[in-house]
């Protein structure tokens, strides 16, 4: 399994924020299966961010495509070599 940083670029409208509810059910639905690691969205430059789990870019792109907000984005995909953070490190010790 490899990690990918997912960058989209998306316009919104009526229709999209209709849509929304049911991307986030799927979105949900991707992190519990732990394809998505991790979700960010900015409002103020309609960007959004998505750490994923696949085999390849194309199963990362054939993911997206099954968001009912797909055709409102611009998707760029980028095979990670390292991926490292707090989260992935032990807890620091704290000792009573």
């Amino acid at each position: 399994m490899h990690k990918f940083q997912v960058t989209i670029q998306f316009e919104m409208n009526e229709t999209f924020m209709s849509h929304v509810p049911e991307h986030r059910a799927y979105i949900d639905e991707l992190i519990r299966k732990n394809v998505v690691e991790h979700y960010a969205v900015s409002m103020e430059s309609y960007r959004l961010w998505i750490l994923m789990n696949a085999e390849s870019k194309e199963a990362i792109l054939d993911y997206l495509s099954k968001s009912p907000l797909y055709q409102w984005w611009t998707i760029e995909v980028d095979s990670l070599f390292v991926y490292d953070g707090k989260s992935y490190r032990l807890p620091d010790l704290v000792l009573n």
